[in-house]
């Protein structure tokens, strides 16, 4: 009897589409995080975007990201175009502040601005924090091109986040997002995302090149590439308002 109620079970299950094994999505969420974070080391590359919008002149922006991820920094210094040559926007902890070499001053902005007149929030070039900032609502199996993915929807575990909804497509082997869907909180999609290229450093996986796509004005869109991946040890000084200052002499 016991033999015959564990068959109808299984079969239930199988007429249901359920999976005897259970998916932690939360914990790829932290794998997610794991896999792109250095934390023993600090990380630096050459970042380059191309924003096309409707009507205007194609725009390129190249500048140099520097990152400590234990201990929440980053600085982006902008090299190109030449009008934004120097500018630079600095992160300890949670305080970013964006430098103005022309008036020599400081002043306080917001992780969830765009960068540089491009569909790059200032919140893309920081460490990842999915496991601590969202929380699975739901998740499916699926595909995306020849990749076997998950599909997980995400809502925001705090208002200190650039978008508070968001759905992302991870790959079930190696957990890497091919794409992500930010939405608003009334559930509006606000940009979609493409990540076409990855490079795997020192066991943890950089994103090379990102497609952004505005989903609020047709025909916006940013290409992010990244170069000159570097891991080592970056000095303290870098980390500082006195370099960005000294730098973007």
């Amino acid at each position: 009897m016991k033999k015959i109620l564990l068959i109808g079970v299984a079969l239930v299950c199988a007429g249901l589409g359920l999976s005897a094994e259970t998916v932690d999505y939360q914990a790829i969420l932290a794998r997610i995080d794991a896999q792109t974070n250095f934390q023993t080391e600090d990380l630096s590359m050459s970042v380059t975007i191309v924003t096309d919008k409707p009507g205007k002149d194609r725009s390129v922006t190249k500048a140099k990201l520097f990152r400590r991820d234990r201990d929440k920094k980053f600085l982006i210094l902008i090299d190109q175009p030449d009008a934004q040559k120097g500018e630079g926007y600095l992160q300890v902890n949670d305080n970013l502040k964006f430098y103005d070499p022309n008036t020599r001053i400081f002043s306080h902005t917001s992780l969830k601005e765009k960068f540089s007149d491009s569909q790059a929030d200032n919140d893309d070039f920081n460490s990842s924090k999915m496991a601590t900032d969202y929380k699975v609502v739901s998740g499916e199996e699926g595909k995306i091109g020849k990749f076997e993915v998950y599909i997980l929807t995400l809502e925001s575990t705090n208002d200190k986040v650039t978008y508070p909804m968001e759905k992302i497509w991870v790959t079930r082997d190696k957990n890497l997002v091919l794409k992500a869907e930010d939405y608003s909180l009334s559930k509006r999609l606000m940009r979609t995302n493409l990540y076409t290229n990855y490079q795997l450093v020192k066991g943890r996986y950089i994103p090379l090149s990102m497609l952004l796509v505005d989903n609020l004005n047709i025909g916006q869109k940013s290409q992010m590439s990244m170069a000159d991946v570097n891991i080592g040890n970056i000095p303290d000084k870098v980390f500082t308002e006195a370099y960005v200052e000294q730098v973007s002499k």
